[in-house]
């Protein structure tokens, strides 16, 4: 179905029956909750909060569990920031807590794993893409350079990349 067909339908519907229509999307299907409860009560510092202690407690687990390191979880958080519409300067400080926070368990650990890298470069350019895409280079310009110097400071085996990547964003 088109937008412009759904729309047709739309205005075609009572209210009531709009309304249950609505009803019935908001109990079965769970974004669809997640959204109307973020558009009628964005409680922004409280997820960027439960983001950031997520993604933390998978390079730093706080029951003393061996770390998982899984961008995944922060991709998810991204993806759905995305979904709701969150404000682009709080999914821009996620998505840049989530390599900083990779960073600190490397340069303690050495990581043997050339997934782990790549994977740090994909968040790097997504967030590097996403911050100049929203007009937002000034405010982040010095975080993602430290996250480069960073890179290149724990000899990344892919640091020219980064590097090559902040030069093409200044």
């Amino acid at each position: 179905m088109s937008k412009r067909d759904l729309k047709k339908y739309l205005a075609s519907l009572p209210k009531d029956e709009l309304e249950e229509q609505l009803l019935a999307l908001y109990e079965k299907f769970a974004d669809v909750k997640a959204y109307y409860n973020f558009v009628f009560n964005p409680k922004e510092d409280k997820l960027e909060q439960e983001a950031k202690v997520k993604i933390a407690n998978e390079y730093f687990p706080i029951k003393g569990k061996r770390p998982k390191l899984r961008r995944s979880v922060a991709q998810k958080y991204v993806k759905h920031f995305l979904s709701l519409g969150v404000d682009p300067y709080v999914l821009a400080d996620v998505m840049l807590f989530n390599i900083e926070t990779a960073q600190k368990y490397s340069a303690k650990r050495e990581m043997r794993y050339g997934s782990f890298y790549k994977s740090m470069l994909n968040s790097y350019k997504q967030v590097v893409d996403y911050v100049v895409a929203n007009g937002m280079s000034p405010n982040f310009k010095e975080r993602i350079a430290t996250v480069q110097n960073e890179a290149f400071r724990q000899n990344w085996e892919n640091m020219k990349e980064f590097e090559r990547i902040y030069d093409n964003f200044e």
